[in-house]
């Protein structure tokens, strides 16, 4: 992994993949966590070489909530409401004899208490105080796709009808109490939130999203974090964010605006241009191309993927860290 992350090192950030921030955050196999002394340790060779190379690099902080199996982590899924995923799966290595991993559906959740809430915010700062100590220069809460944070946002996925349940202003408010813990634990500097309005997989259709998101974005201005991080679709048919809803989120939050969805650089130096955005993050092409910029730069062409199964490691430098550098 630090070899993985040193070759793309060339990127002015890095923004890690998904990391749990416990073991009951965790819904699939062989995902790295950031709540042992042992993760913290491994994280370090990643951040040192990344930081001997130049570039900076950010830790996602996750926790899946109802999007997991007990027979990924020996637990329960845990949700803001009972409330199944329907047509969702999360993976297993069960000694399949081709070594692949095997896909399971998840399992009910059991609806969170007071006392899981405030064990789920302590998680995400003590993550994130570990990140710091790993040498991560930040971390990015992960409140999209599906997982919990995203679950509590949702009016489908969110029924509660205590305080962190009804209202759009209740729904947000877990995000916006991780996000002030966090701030507070590792610096308002050091803490960005990935978002996904148009992304509704995992059973996530909810026809208030974008009004909650947009509540969202300004109590996180209020919190003067330093990002947020719209993660787009990037399927060939996918949905694509609306100009008008860029204009909004642009005057609804004043710091650092973050696009990715396997966006050309073409059309990021437009989004650029129109200051929709302050950043374009790119993860597709810089999976299978460790030079990208300077491919780009000279309009080179490009790696394709090799092997979906390797992108994020099997076990050998094949498929991960084997794609070639521009000659």
């Amino acid at each position: 992994m630090a070899e993985y992350y040193a070759q793309r090192s060339t990127a002015g950030i890095i923004i890690t993949e998904a990391t749990q921030v416990s073991l009951q955050g965790k819904g699939y196999a062989k995902t790295p966590g950031i709540y042992s002394e042992q993760q913290i340790e491994g994280w370090k060779l990643i951040t040192n070489a990344v930081h001997q190379n130049g570039s900076k690099i950010f830790l996602q902080l996750w926790h899946v909530g109802r999007v997991s199996s007990s027979k990924v982590n020996g637990l329960q899924p845990i949700a803001p409401s009972a409330l199944i995923a329907q047509n969702t799966s999360v993976y297993i290595f069960d000694g399949a004899p081709n070594g692949d991993a095997t896909f399971v559906p998840v399992e009910e959740p059991r609806e969170m208490n007071k006392t899981d809430i405030d064990t789920v915010i302590k998680e995400f700062v003590q993550g994130a105080k570990n990140a710091i100590e790993a040498g991560f220069d930040g971390v990015e809460i992960h409140g999209a796709n599906g997982y919990l944070i995203d679950q509590f946002l949702r009016s489908n996925s969110n029924t509660r009808t205590d305080e962190y349940g009804g209202s759009k202003e209740n729904r947000i408010r877990l995000l916006i109490e991780i996000s002030k813990a966090v701030a507070h634990a590792v610096g308002k500097e050091k803490t960005g939130i990935r978002l996904s309005p148009f992304i509704s997989f995992k059973d996530m259709n909810d026809p208030e999203i974008l009004q909650t998101i947009m509540l969202a974005a300004k109590e996180l201005n209020k919190l003067d974090v330093a990002y947020i991080h719209l993660c787009e679709a990037d399927w060939d048919d996918a949905p694509q964010i609306p100009i008008d809803f860029r204009t909004e989120l642009r005057s609804n939050f004043k710091n650092t605006i973050i696009a990715t969805g396997n966006k050309t650089p073409e059309e990021a130096e437009k989004l650029l241009q129109e200051n929709l955005v302050d950043l374009v993050g790119f993860g597709r092409h810089f999976l299978t191309n460790p030079d990208y910029p300077a491919r780009v730069k000279q309009n080179l062409s490009l790696n394709e993927i090799s092997d979906n199964h390797t992108l994020f490691g099997g076990g050998t430098a094949r498929g991960y860290t084997d794609y070639s550098f521009m000659k």
